[in-house]
């Protein structure tokens, strides 16, 4: 409840009350549930071996190459662990006959920082604009009025995640993107180009904006963005060359892929329910294969806790 998805009672008062427990909601609820655990085990892990490494040099030590590698592991770990969590709570709801609201909709192919919120941690957005932003006169006191209830709003997200400057500044970094997205407007969108710009542009700064969430004093972000900026051609430092086995590599760049999808496909929704050839191929490949290596992984002990548990 807590992590996500977070569920109102009304949402799943008649569910309590009644449902019913069948074959097909267990089937859709384990593959949901498969799924979830292979994002969370084979990519999050492996993306996040990267990122800890990186994270954890001495200011002097980190080059630009590893900020801007350090920087995109951890935006595919904390991806991935959170979205797979989600799964893999709402397959398991599902095997008892609960249906819980999605959590994530491709976040990363938004194309604004609204849409990256209509997108990512859906139910915990929904929950501040109910019970904060509408609260407080949402968007209907004038502009002035809207920006200040944006700004509460963000900080009030920033320190839900915990009481540190680092979650503060976080919030308050988003709030003023949104500031500014009302500020220019939203353009229509003329050309399938522009949207590509868009949601490259949009990653980048959600991005930049997970080195603060990630760094453990705000004094160490600053220093962070100063690497991303610089103009270094040192290699990458030992600590990270140790973990950037050839499977963390290919697990990081297949990962990254995830930017290039269809706005409006989600593969755990489609394995679990979807129909067709694709969808046959893709569960037996789910069962057979990603799901046995994982497996292996959680048995083996590599596996690490899921992210959103210290928040």
């Amino acid at each position: 409840l807590v992590a996500g998805p977070i569920v109102r009672f009304q949402e799943i008062a008649e569910q309590i009350r009644e449902r019913s427990i069948g074959g097909d909601d267990f089937a859709t609820g384990a593959l949901r549930f498969a799924h979830g655990l292979v994002k969370k085990v084979v990519i999050a892990d492996s993306a996040g071996a990267i990122a800890d490494a990186a994270f954890g040099l001495p200011g002097d030590a980190l080059t630009t190459a590893a900020a801007w590698l350090g920087m995109l592991a951890y935006s595919v770990q904390i991806y991935f662990d959170f979205s797979g969590y989600s799964d893999m709570a709402i397959g398991i709801g599902r095997i008892f006959g609960f249906k819980l609201p999605e959590n994530f909709r491709r976040p990363y192919s938004a194309i604004s920082i609204t849409d990256f919120w209509r997108r990512w941690h859906i139910t915990l957005s929904t929950w501040f604009r109910d019970y904060v932003y509408v609260p407080l006169g949402g968007s209907r006191g004038g502009p002035l009025r809207t920006y200040v209830n944006l700004i509460l709003v963000f900080t009030l997200t920033g320190l839900w995640h915990g009481a540190n400057w680092t979650f503060l500044l976080w919030g308050g970094y988003h709030g003023a993107l949104l500031i500014l997205e009302r500020v220019g407007g939203q353009r229509p969108i003329a050309h399938a180009s522009h949207i590509t710009i868009r949601r490259i542009g949009v990653f980048f700064l959600v991005t930049l904006g997970w080195v603060m969430f990630r760094a453990p004093s705000v004094g160490e972000a600053m220093s962070w963005y100063g690497r991303l900026v610089r103009i270094d051609a040192s290699p990458l430092p030992l600590e990270i060359m140790r973990v950037l086995s050839h499977q963390n590599q290919i697990v990081l760049v297949f990962a990254l892929g995830v930017v290039l999808l269809p706005r409006n496909f989600s593969a755990g929704v489609a394995i679990a329910e979807g129909t067709g050839r694709r969808v046959t191929l893709a569960r037996i490949a789910l069962v057979a294969l990603a799901l046995p290596y994982a497996l292996a992984q959680v048995v083996s002990g590599s596996f690490s806790p899921f992210l959103y548990f210290q928040f």
